[in-house]
């Protein structure tokens, strides 16, 4: 996302918690790198945040040195983590009372559609201020919808990933159950993807990387089940009765735990594989 910045159209500066990734990136590309988060944000009249969690964000903010400090009045910052909505009007109403807007603009599309700039970008916050940051969205971004207030972008992101985890988890299991009976997987995708059940899980996850056992490493579990933790409070907050969110919220956690924190989302699967004693290949 940053390499889509780093072009004569923008001024960019660039931090990260690992100092030699910022200096690397600079070098490469048309940038500068900062030692502090107040160095990079000073002057800026936009600071993007991309983190792990809302909380990661908060305590970048923190400090003589953190991002709060070099944030000027008519700033703007835009957050494009996963994050909690509640974390985000938390931050937005701190930030209001230096002049600081904020954007929630989480993103999706994956480590491909960051490469290539085609991101979906779901965004919380005021649509004047929306309008303003235009220019660097579409930097990286080709479908930027407005979903509402401030951590409504958030909010959508928790639910496309809870629908992820479900997608996972529910092929997982018939996937699995037919196995046993003899059903070649690849056999059961082809039918599935001509029929009703068919999702991008069904149609690029699992055939790319189940059934060949590659696995790679693109989206740790850990942040889905970071994602799905959160869309389970959203339902609570809303007093929605979620029964499906919150047991899906259950087994990714579960499954997190099992599979440690290194472990790819998709290989939530090999869970149900070690319950089942059934392999899908």
């Amino acid at each position: 996302m940053a390499r889509h910045l780093a072009t004569p159209e923008f001024e960019l500066r660039v931090w990260n918690r690992t100092a030699a990734k910022a200096t690397d990136f600079a070098a490469q590309h048309r940038a500068l790198a900062a030692t502090t988060p107040r160095e990079a944000a000073a002057g800026a009249d936009f600071v993007i945040t991309c983190l792990p969690t809302s909380a990661d964000v908060e305590s970048v903010l923190d400090g003589p040195n953190g991002l709060e400090a070099g944030l000027g009045s008519g700033a703007v910052l835009i957050d494009c983590t996963s994050g909690d909505p509640a974390a985000s009007r938390r931050i937005a109403a701190r930030l209001a009372k230096n002049g600081v807007a904020f954007l929630d603009a989480p993103v999706s599309g994956g480590v491909g559609g960051a490469e290539i700039g085609t991101l979906t970008v779901m965004v919380g916050g005021d649509a004047a201020v929306l309008e303003r940051a235009m220019p660097v969205l579409d930097a990286f971004g080709e479908k930027i919808v407005h979903c509402g207030q401030v951590g409504s972008g958030h909010a959508v992101k928790a639910v496309n990933n809870a629908m992820l985890a479900l997608h996972v988890w529910g092929l997982g299991e018939g996937l699995v159950a037919l196995a046993r009976m003899g059903v070649k997987p690849a056999v059961a995708l082809d039918i599935i993807n001509a029929s009703s059940g068919r999702s991008n899980t069904s149609q690029n996850l699992f055939p790319q990387r189940v059934v060949t056992r590659a696995f790679p490493r693109t989206f740790r579990l850990a942040l889905l089940d970071k994602d799905v933790g959160i869309a389970a409070r959203v339902l609570r907050e809303q007093k929605v009765p979620g029964p499906l969110t919150q047991l899906v919220a259950e087994l990714m956690t579960m499954a997190h735990r099992e599979l440690g924190n290194d472990a790819d989302h998709v290989e939530a699967v090999k869970v149900i594989e070690r319950m089942a004693g059934e392999v899908i290949d």
